[in-house]
């Protein structure tokens, strides 16, 4: 169980009970942990006894975690107190933990996750091998008709955070052309855009995302102001592909690299037309180098 989820004490002061119950250890097993390795209360409640902070349950829970993929218990507390752990975990068993978490609306623990994965495998491969194969399981279970939109909510809002958090790490690069991301008018569905923007980022690529359903009028003076050397407009199913938005960005002599299976009705209109984030990086890239 995950911090986030569980009925917080006020102000956020944990009991040693209430911590030993959550993590399901022993007040004993905590006890030492807190002997051993230092992670211990760092709170004190008005009668002086001490108590585990938010921010201490969460350090426990991630040393757990450690241990429960098999490293020394020295060695998890250790990490568990800079928020580091081993980038060596297969994307597989990312996966899985990620989907539990998911599962049972572990908000704290999702997060969490999602920042290990981020960091471990960069935001194009965490996308591709741990993201969309929990985004698609969620789906296939939609089809079997288990209603499991709380699931789906969470994942989502976490992902979208986490993608923003990842970003920020890197620095603006030189001055220079953007590529520029839309979701068209319509569309709801951002996810694989903000996917792009964290790994153009990574990449060095200077870009700027405007967001899901960004008006005609706003996209097209946007276009006009900001001087993209690229405009790429996402849409995730057929009813929100506007190809009259691309003829009007075409008609400012603007190249136009339209994403997502929305598009694929369309056929042949002499559009670059691409579903998958390795290609669509490549192009980006390309043409900011090219300009």
């Amino acid at each position: 169980m995950d911090v986030g989820a569980a009925p917080a004490p006020a102000g956020g002061a944990w009991a040693p009970g209430k911590v030993a119950e959550l993590l399901g250890v022993s007040p004993v097993t905590l006890r030492s942990w807190g002997a051993r390795y230092g992670i211990a209360p760092s709170a004190r409640s008005e009668g002086r006894h001490r108590r585990y902070s938010d921010a201490d349950v969460r350090r426990l829970q991630h040393m757990q975690r450690l241990i429960s993929r098999g490293m020394p218990v020295r060695d998890a507390a250790a990490a568990a107190f800079t928020g580091s752990s081993r980038h060596d975990v297969p994307a597989g068993r990312l996966l899985r933990e990620l989907a539990e978490a998911t599962q049972e609306l572990e908000f704290g623990a999702v997060a969490a996750l999602l920042d290990e994965t981020l960091a471990a495998l960069g935001a194009a491969a965490a996308w591709t091998d741990v993201l969309v194969p929990v985004l698609r399981e969620l789906g296939d279970r939609w089809q079997r008709g288990d209603v499991c939109f709380a699931a789906e909510w969470v994942l989502t809002t976490e992902v979208s955070s986490a993608f923003e958090r990842f970003g920020r790490r890197f620095p603006e690069t030189a001055p220079a052309r953007p590529v520029l991301l839309a979701c068209c008018p319509a569309e709801r569905h951002s996810l694989p855009m903000e996917a792009l923007r964290a790994s153009l980022a990574e990449s060095g690529v200077p870009a700027r995302y405007l967001g899901q359903l960004v008006p005609a009028e706003t996209l097209t003076e946007l276009t006009e102001r900001l001087d993209p050397v690229l405009v790429v407009l996402w849409s995730m199913a057929a009813p929100t592909a506007d190809d009259v938005l691309v003829r009007r960005l075409h008609a400012l002599d603007r190249e136009v690299m339209t994403a997502g299976p929305g598009w694929a009705h369309l056929g042949e209109r002499g559009l670059t037309v691409v579903d998958d984030l390795g290609t669509a990086m490549e192009v980006a890239a390309g043409r900011v180098s090219a300009s």
